[in-house]
């Protein structure tokens, strides 16, 4: 009887899964997007990390009218929708790619996060209740696994389908004549239609899927509602928020620079599509931090891993800026071991103590996700075109550091003096 019982989740449960694949492959491929549509679309570096600004900027905006959609419509209805309008968001790269016009693209940006946001809010409650309640935490960690080996393969993809086998050079691009240029450019800017055409048509395949398959239904208590404006009272939500606006920012900062990074260092041989490989091992290493840090959580005070993984990311940044080379670009890469873990270990802190509230403080780090992601590159991007990358390395160095002070003390629940009225 048990065993029929965990067979009927096993189907729901691949595919659930399966969301959790797709739409952290196709997060990491802006990571290779960016340099790519730099050169199609001939943009500076801050014009280039707007990719991101528009993508997670969907998270920020969206985060709670998705929570409400899905209270009124149910778990089902948010996971077709997300991905249904991320199949739309796929799309909109053909005509992006026929015009070469830039706002199109980020446009196509946004609506595919959107879709994203719904799968991101809807994906983990449900694996939650596939199963034993007893296993829930084990299915969220294999969950968890699955989505790091789709960041993992995401830039490799990416590399080969959007980057050259042999870089074509700027000082190459500059002898072209005016339609020369516009047909190469014209070119560059159509490889992204296989890709994105291709993961439209998995998208809408997945959405009927899910409205094929019996999914058990969720069942939740009516919680009150309370104002997101409540949760300011609580400081170490607040800084933990903050904490994670660093930590998604200074990661996503790192991996959009690092492959023009790599091209800085002039190192033999080493083109666009291969020095995508280092992001592929930034991302490796997450997944190698995930599956070793449930097993350090279970060992370590969560603050004092806290520290010790922010303490590495900080180093290994510092040491990426007083060193050259393949030393230079191997630090970067293996930030990724030490942020893996970061943000389980915020999220929790963050919403430590706040009973009714715990909801709403989830929203704000939610929304805090859109808002780290969304600033921290262009924010870089404007370092780099204004002096150099090394510059631009510090707003990570800087935000570990932050992450270092909620570690050692900031994640304290200390209730504020409340910012409204209590009768609210």
């Amino acid at each position: 009887m048990k065993a029929t019982s965990a067979s009927r989740y096993i189907v729901p449960l691949l595919v659930v899964m399966s969301l959790m694949f797709i739409w952290n492959l196709s997060r990491n491929i802006n990571d290779v997007l960016i340099p790519h549509l730099k050169r199609a679309c001939q943009l500076n570096n801050l014009q280039s990390s707007l990719v991101q600004s528009a993508f997670f900027g969907a998270y920020f905006l969206l985060a709670l009218p998705v929570g409400q959609y899905i209270r009124r419509f149910g778990y089902r209805a948010g996971m077709v929708t997300g991905l249904l309008t991320a199949a739309v968001g796929a799309l909109l790269f053909f005509p992006a790619a026929e015009t070469r016009y830039y706002p199109l693209f980020l446009g196509a940006l946004f609506v595919l996060a959107a879709g994203f946001t719904f799968l991101e809010v809807t994906a983990t409650p449900y694996i939650s209740v596939l199963g034993t309640p007893e296993r829930a935490s084990s299915r969220l960690s294999l969950a968890a696994a699955v989505g790091s080996l789709g960041a993992t393969l995401g830039p490799y993809i990416g590399a080969v389908f959007l980057l050259h086998v042999q870089d074509v050079p700027e000082s190459t691009l500059r002898t072209y004549s005016p339609g020369q240029l516009a047909t190469f450019l014209d070119a560059e800017a159509q490889l992204v239609k296989g890709p994105y055409l291709t993961l439209a048509a998995v998208l809408t395949v997945l959405g009927v899927a899910i409205l094929l398959i019996k999914l058990p239904s969720l069942a939740e208590g009516k919680a009150l509602p309370v104002r997101l404006t409540r949760i300011f009272q609580y400081r170490h939500t607040v800084l933990g928020a903050l904490g994670v606006v660093c930590y998604l920012g200074a990661e996503v900062g790192i991996v959009s620079f690092l492959i023009r990074y790599a091209k800085t260092q002039q190192l033999p041989g080493l083109t666009e599509q291969k020095a995508a490989l280092f992001i592929s091992l930034f991302m490796g290493l997450v997944l190698v931090g995930r599956l070793t840090g449930a097993w350090l959580l279970r060992r370590i005070y969560p603050p004092r891993l806290l520290t010790g993984c922010a303490i590495g990311a900080l180093g290994l940044v510092a040491g990426s800026l007083f060193t050259t080379g393949y030393a230079s670009v191997y630090c970067l890469s293996a930030v990724g071991l030490f942020t893996s873990v970061m943000y389980p270990i915020l999220f929790t802190l963050s919403i430590s103590g706040l009973g009714k509230y715990t909801k709403t403080g989830s929203s704000l780090l939610i929304m805090s996700i859109g808002v780290g992601a969304a600033l921290v590159p262009p924010l870089m991007g404007f370092l780099v075109d204004r002096y150099s990358f090394r510059p631009a390395f510090l707003i990570p160095l800087l935000c570990y550091g932050y992450i270092i002070f909620y570690s050692l003390g900031g994640y304290a629940n200390r209730l504020q003096r409340p910012l409204i009225p209590q009768n609210q």
